[in-house]
């Protein structure tokens, strides 16, 4: 079995490993020259309903990237407005432990291999390439999972931004996110946050060693910091309004810098003026690390998602599968790598021929897949955005009593519906290794 997968943030990193467990070759390719994408700014998990759901991956037999996460926390157990049990993992050290997982786990990954191309077989995809001069390089698959995210381009950053922020997708460096999918032909959807097309991302981070050593000091003993912001400064509260991740979009936000120690300071808005960041007492010598342009904007995302179904297949692409925000409007680590897994596990179910596996909304996971997909069909649904930590999915998951922090329940509930460890046991492995018996020479590979 050959297995490409195109992207090589959380969701990508996560759909290797699954497929490789299953036995498959899997060559991850990746457009930048590190992998985990947004994952390398990020560093929340756990959080509120992000618990439940990482739990329930590690149930399933799909939990290497969260035990990855668990291995680089800084700090565990820690509240901020909006949040409880929050884990913290290092950005600086996540990305070196990630790629020997996918060592251990027998993944290629291929760096600088920006997927541009594709060539099709009816309603197949065949291979992608990269353009002739970048490198004009061609990968054959039996099945295919694009991770691609659903960050704008820089012409969509400045068009429904505030501009390049020049962050962590260093368009410019690497060339923009192209959209597999939309290359095969399918119509990709947009998302929209009040009047503007996609959404506004995340936070900024500052260099620890431009803010006051208190703060600092308070940062790295506690894991946050919450500073009010005077009178005269910008609270900001219409931009929260266009930020993807809605479940920060609260008082709190608005009137105080929340910063989270992710080994920069992690700033909780999706800009701040510099001018104005520095009249804060503590801030007088504020720089931002990644984006440099923070104080200006930050990157437009939920733009091009593909249509697909609750096994994250590609609608109307026989061999194509998506995850993470390329699967819809979930925004998250947590959520990128729980689609991740389950698209790179359907995508060897399919090579076998074996029907694909639909989580029950029994589970977390798989009422949010489900639901998602549903809301993406709807102009209001278009205008939300879905996560496990807050915000409207969250309060669904409470409503349906899915969310606890209990992780034997959460074993119960994945034991009951049958799935205990379904993404680290063999797909059909009777039927598969008596076909491959009947190869000549296999039974070597077999045992």
């Amino acid at each position: 079995m050959k297995i490409v997968v195109i992207g090589g943030g959380w969701s990508g990193c996560a759909a290797a490993v699954a497929a490789a467990r299953q036995g498959a070759d899997v060559t991850l390719l990746e457009r930048t020259d590190m992998i985990l994408g947004t994952g390398l700014v990020g560093g929340i998990f756990r959080n509120n309903g992000r618990f439940t759901a990482a739990e329930e991956a590690i149930a399933l037999g799909g939990g290497e990237m969260f035990h990855a996460m668990d291995a680089c926390t800084t700090h565990r157990d820690i509240e901020f407005p909006g949040h409880k049990h929050a884990s913290l993992y290092n950005i600086a050290t996540i990305e070196p432990a990630v790629q020997r997982v996918l060592a251990e786990a027998g993944v290629e990954v291929r760096y600088q291999t920006r997927i541009a191309e594709v060539e099709m077989d009816g309603s197949r995809l065949a291979a992608v390439r990269t353009k002739k001069n970048e490198g004009d390089m061609r990968f054959e698959a039996d099945a295919f999972v694009e991770t691609t995210g659903t960050a704008g381009v820089v012409n969509i950053c400045n068009k429904y931004g505030n501009g390049c922020s020049m962050c962590i997708l260093r368009c410019h460096t690497f060339g923009v996110r192209v959209g597999i999918a939309g290359r095969c032909g399918v119509a990709e959807i947009n998302g929209h946050k009040l009047e503007q097309v996609g959404a506004m991302s995340g936070s900024c981070k500052l260099l620890k060693e431009s803010l006051a050593p208190e703060i600092v000091e308070e940062l790295n003993r506690k894991g946050v910091v919450i500073v009010p912001i005077p009178t005269y400064s910008d609270k900001g509260a219409n931009k929260l309004e266009i930020k993807a991740c809605q479940q920060y979009a609260l008082p709190e936000y608005q009137e105080n810098i929340v910063l989270l120690n992710t080994g920069h300071a992690k700033l909780m808005t999706p800009y701040f003026p510099q001018s104005d960041l520095r009249k804060v007492p503590g801030f007088e010598n504020a720089r931002f690390e990644d984006p440099y342009s923070g104080g200006v904007g930050n990157s437009i995302r939920f733009v091009a998602m593909a249509p697909r179904d609750d096994a994250l297949k590609v609608d109307g692409v026989d061999n194509l599968f998506c995850g993470g925000e390329k699967a819809g409007l979930l925004v998250g680590h947590t959520e990128a790598v729980v689609t991740g897994t389950l698209a790179g596990h359907n995508a060897v179910r399919h090579v076998l021929d074996e029907p694909a596996l639909v989580l029950p909304d029994s589970l977390a996971i798989g009422d949010a897949i489900t639901h998602v997909r549903e809301q993406m069909q709807t102009e209001k649904g278009l205008g939300l955005k879905f996560t496990f930590s807050g915000s409207v999915y969250f309060e669904r998951m409470k409503q349906r009593g899915s969310y606890t922090t209990d992780v034997a329940e959460i074993r119960r509930r994945v034991a009951a519906a049958g799935l205990t460890d379904v993404f680290a046991k063999p797909v059909a492995a009777p039927r598969r290794r008596a076909r491959e018996s009947e190869r000549p020479g296999m039974a070597a590979v077999v045992a």
